[in-house]
């Protein structure tokens, strides 16, 4: 497994995140157990700043919350300098509930209820990302009523398709999300949207995908969005303020994966941008990029107890852990690969070929096919790497099991920031009908 952040192999052949011994994590938190390197968490952060303030151009660097949403970690962001995008009540209270400031706060989501609306108007968020037409009348009703102007940008699709999986690949034509620039519907909506008496426009949204390992559908895709800034500024007047151009920036999961360094994603970013619409503006706009994955990606670990094995003769050895697909879906959505080790036997030699089975009652729950490892008993410690991203805010409880703890490690401390659900949190929110509880038994 390849080591992240502060992960090291300490002198008793165990695995070590952010100086924490992962055997001691176990035996005080229990396992499965989400562990977040908070240093390589910091850091990335400080890198997106350092590298959009060495470009000289104005911007924001907000973290995508979706990939890992809870108060801790959006005490920590307010920290580091980032704006947060939410695309939910949910986030958004965990957001207003951690403090974190709500004019640097963005919403997105193509479906935003009326509900998720005014609690947002009223907390006074810095933007909206408006999605569809629908969304823009009712934003500026809403808006309307509560006699504010809010601000907003437009999402736009334009027509780049990112080398991605096709369930995150959402920069291309036929999407779910925003306006498309090819046949038009994006520049009718600034038309609309630079009308409407309770919004301010401030400029565009634009997301090709996630995952990505290269710069070209960045450079395409500030390309593309720079022409429809002018044309909507000679033909409509409008001059974007703010080009936000998403997310989408790769980690490396497994050995073949070439993500690129943070500067280098950036400041191809930033270079397209002064080369595009430099070349008709003499005022280049605030650039906004909305990093998730390459934030908590590979700063969290998931650790797991090996329980019962199944050998197949001249097919596979399954070896099944005390977790799988309720925390994390990913394998099973996406295919996703993941790396893992025997984190309390890292130095023992490689001596059997096995495949990770969750406990799920599903045959499609499988976290890891031919994994080679040291020969495995139950009892051991599975360490899987770079599970900091959509693994605890995708968990479930299918079949009913509790999710997981979450704990941040950082220079020999540990803290817990989620608890683990109870068996009393499984049913809390059960009830069950008088005229049932009350209906008799059939004998």
């Amino acid at each position: 497994m390849f080591l992240h952040g502060t992960s090291q192999i300490n002198a008793a052949g165990h695995l070590e995140i952010g100086g924490c011994d992962v055997t001691d994590l176990k035996a005080k938190y229990g396992t499965p157990l989400y562990v977040v390197d908070e240093e390589l968490v910091r850091q990335r952060c400080q890198q997106y700043v350092a590298a959009f303030r060495a470009s000289g151009l104005k911007f924001q660097v907000a973290y995508a919350s979706k990939a890992f949403c809870v108060m801790a970690m959006c005490r920590i962001a307010d920290q580091e300098g980032m704006s947060l995008d939410v695309v939910s009540d949910g986030e958004l209270y965990t957001a207003l509930q951690a403090g974190f400031p709500a004019k640097r706060i963005h919403f997105h989501g193509n479906n935003k209820t009326i509900e998720e609306i005014e609690m947002a108007i009223d907390a006074e968020i810095g933007c909206f990302v408006v999605d569809n037409l629908v969304e823009l009348h009712l934003l500026n009703a809403v808006a309307a009523e509560k006699n504010v102007r809010v601000q907003i940008l437009l999402r736009v699709t334009p027509g780049v398709e990112a080398h991605t999986h096709e369930y995150i690949s959402t920069g291309q034509t036929d999407s779910k999300f925003g306006f498309d620039i090819g046949n038009g519907s994006a520049f009718e909506a600034v038309n609309l949207a630079s009308q409407q008496s309770n919004l301010e426009l401030l400029g565009v949204h634009s997301h090709i995908g996630s995952q990505i390992f290269e710069v070209e559908g960045f450079e395409m895709a500030v390309q593309r969005v720079a022409e429809f800034a002018q044309r909507v500024k000679q033909e409509l007047g409008v001059q974007f303020k703010v080009v936000n151009l998403g997310g989408g920036f790769g980690i490396r999961y497994v050995n073949g994966d070439t993500p690129l360094e943070v500067s280098q994603y950036v400041k191809a970013i930033t270079d397209a941008v002064k080369n595009h619409f430099s070349e008709w503006s003499a005022e280049l706009p605030e650039i906004w990029v909305e990093p998730g994955r390459s934030i908590v990606g590979d700063a969290g670990t998931t650790l797991y107890t090996v329980g019962t094995s199944k050998d197949i003769p001249g097919v596979r050895k399954y070896v099944a852990v005390d977790g799988g697909m309720t925390d994390n879906p990913r394998p099973a959505l996406y295919e996703s690969k993941y790396e893992a080790v025997l984190a309390n036997r890292a130095n023992d030699p490689v001596e059997e070929t096995v495949s990770i089975a969750g406990k799920c009652c599903e045959s499609g729950d499988m976290l890891i096919w031919d994994l080679d490892l040291p020969k495995v008993s139950s009892g051991d410690l599975l360490a899987v790497s770079c599970t900091g991203a959509y693994n605890y805010s995708m968990a479930s409880n299918y079949n009913r099991i509790r999710r997981p703890a979450v704990v941040f490690v950082n220079q020999g401390e540990s803290d817990l920031i989620v608890r683990r659900e109870t068996l009393q949190d499984i049913i809390g929110n059960d009830m069950v009908p008088e005229r049932i509880s009350k209906q008799a038994v059939l004998k």
